[in-house]
């Protein structure tokens, strides 16, 4: 019989943290999705190492990371361009690794975009909570973003790796072109500021988080002056602050806010690996 086994953290990195699909279904109480902020970077890095899609792995921000894994087992990494090291030889991105017991899996700092994905087969295998095991930021639902020294437990491997070389995932964006819907409350700006918002170029503030990615370029010029009750708030909603610059929200978005959103972003999956600089800019729903 498999022993499930353990990964330690040598070297958390500046924010690692356990993430699966997220939790959807529960806004009505006030708890957010959270998540992978790209999906789609987490289910194929599962899908290399044979696990089913949902399972729990984690996500690495910018600076890498450096684990030991307690038993023999298969890892994946996707996303951000980065080195990966098993040991004392290269790995790749986009391949499942299969590692001996006791091998030191190093995930380098990110040449290209910003988050990494890592699947081990069996997942990370921490407490659910309201169904899922991903990490919220801003709630603390689910486990703490990791520390030096935390062990994770690991979950018995249920399916083969995927028999391929590589896999070659989409190249960080240079540039961003989002696909915006107005609303629910274009209405309290000029007509200047929704023209301002599709014809301009903003960038990505370092000011961003799972939480939001904010936004700096010209300001949205308000019609409306007055308080807004704290109303309802969605992945992708353009929220606009006092000071004209827009925020969009991400995976871990409070679920109500007392500012205005302008309108919703169709896709915010692309703007998991924006770093601080990119240049984003909006269009209207094709006709």
């Amino acid at each position: 019989m498999t022993r499930p086994g353990e990964l330690e953290v040598l070297r958390a990195g500046a924010l690692t943290t356990v993430q699966d699909l997220g939790r959807p279904g529960w806004a009505h109480l006030g708890v957010p999705r959270s998540g992978a902020l790209d999906p789609t970077a987490l289910r194929l890095a599962n899908r290399l190492v044979g696990n089913p899609e949902r399972t729990a792995g984690l996500e690495i921000t910018l600076t890498g990371c450096a684990l030991r894994l307690t038993r023999a087992t298969t890892v994946a990494v996707t996303g951000a361009e980065v080195a990966v090291r098993a040991g004392d030889r290269p790995g790749d991105t986009g391949r499942p690794l299969t590692l001996p017991a006791g091998t030191v899996l190093r995930i380098g700092p990110a040449r290209r975009g910003v988050r990494s994905w890592l699947a081990v087969a069996g997942g990370i295998d921490v407490p659910p909570v309201l169904g899922s095991r991903a990490t919220d930021t801003l709630s603390g639902l689910g486990p703490s973003p990791l520390r030096d020294g935390d062990r994770l437990p690991l979950g018995a491997p249920l399916g083969e790796p995927a028999s391929v070389d590589v896999t070659i995932g989409p190249p960080p964006p240079t540039e961003l072109h989002l696909t915006l819907r107005p609303g629910p409350r274009d209405d309290w700006f000029t007509p200047t500021a929704f023209h301002r918002l599709l014809g301009t170029a903003y960038t990505v503030s370092p000011v961003s988080n799972r939480v939001g990615a904010r936004l700096a370029g010209a300001p949205l010029p308000r019609a409306v002056a007055g308080e807004l009750p704290s109303e309802g708030i969605v992945l992708g909603a353009v929220q606009v602050p006092a000071d004209g610059q827009p925020l969009i929200f991400l995976a871990d978005h409070p679920t109500t806010g007392g500012y205005p959103v302008i309108g919703v972003v169709s896709d915010v999956t692309p703007l998991a690996q924006a770093r601080p600089g990119t240049t984003v800019r909006f269009h209207g729903p094709q006709r």
